[in-house]
């Protein structure tokens, strides 16, 4: 996959098979919406683009509101798409410039003159421009004049997933890590750099890397233990990841550390991947260090079940 980080980049193409929008999750929804993209390209001999834009508007528009987390970096989305096979990836930078761009100039300018779009699939409800003006039914009606089909995703279609963006953010706020992976099709997964922490896991014979997660907007689900995969070089380890303050011993301050089983190696600044796959418990403050261990066995031995089946 060829990725554009401005859309002056992309070199028109004869049949552009095309989608919009901002993709965070890439979940069972979006995949519905990528699917058809393929199946209309195979048939056309036409290529796959995906528009998107980064930051995600509402940072821009609404740079207050501390309430929206994402599911992806961009990175990340960009990771993904490739994976569902999509052939190029046009990122537009969001500004505040940008969101006053009429709908009738990002038809014209962005999507025929600079992608070349002879199809564009959307998902039902899609709006897009100056104040989300554009709409399907002004695809619709304006497409054929520029020269592009356009092809709406039913509602029903979508609604029997019952998925969206926002639907698996709440799941991860409230720690349904099982609920999440549902819905996106696949374990949710953070991405994050090693770093020193006081190596308290190691008095309880816990071992942790602690985790520095590099963007302050990708969401962290809610404070618990996990159990987790955790990548690493390319290889897949079992794992539990705590999420927290640490009550037992009065901490000041969150922390992300996982406990990656059957490993020894030192991996500080290295990057580490953890899947969540379960969430074991809720955190909690025991009396001592003692009872804090005893519970840690326990939980190791249902990580271990879960993470068999």
């Amino acid at each position: 996959m060829k990725i554009y980080h401005q859309p002056d980049d992309f070199t028109r193409l004869p049949y552009a098979v095309v989608t919009s929008g901002t993709f965070d999750g890439v979940h069972l929804g979006h995949q519905k919406i990528l699917a058809r993209l393929k199946e209309i390209a195979l048939k056309n001999n036409g290529e796959t683009v995906v528009i998107t834009f980064w930051p995600h508007p509402r940072l821009v528009l609404r740079p207050d509101d501390q309430q929206l987390k994402l599911l992806n970096t961009f990175e990340e989305k960009a990771e993904l798409l490739k994976e569902q096979g999509i052939h190029h990836l046009v990122r537009i930078p969001f500004t505040k410039e940008f969101s006053q761009m009429s709908s009738v100039d990002f038809i014209r300018q962005v999507l025929v003159e600079k992608i070349g779009t002879r199809k564009l699939v959307i998902g039902y409800d899609h709006h897009f421009g100056k104040n989300r003006e554009g709409s399907f039914e002004i695809l619709k009606a304006d497409g054929p004049a520029y020269g592009f089909e356009v092809e709406e995703i039913p509602r029903q279609d979508i609604d029997h997933l019952a998925v969206s963006s926002s639907a698996i953010r709440r799941s991860l706020e409230s720690g349904d890590v099982k609920g999440a992976s549902h819905l996106l099709g696949r374990p949710y997964a953070l991405t994050g750099r090693v770093i020193m922490g006081d190596k308290l896991g190691r008095v309880l014979g816990f071992p942790t890397a602690n985790l520095d997660i590099d963007s302050h907007y990708k969401l962290v689900p809610a404070e618990g233990i996990y159990a987790v995969h955790i990548k690493h070089e390319q290889q897949l380890f079992n794992g539990m990841m705590y999420i927290g303050n640490r009550p037992t011993v009065d901490g000041k301050r969150k922390v992300i550390e996982v406990n990656i089983f059957d490993f020894n190696k030192e991996i500080y600044g290295e990057n580490l991947t953890v899947y969540f796959i379960a969430l074991l418990r809720m955190d909690s403050k025991f009396n001592n260090l003692e009872m804090l261990r005893q519970q840690l066995e326990a939980d190791k031995v249902d990580a271990l079940k879960i993470l068999a089946g």
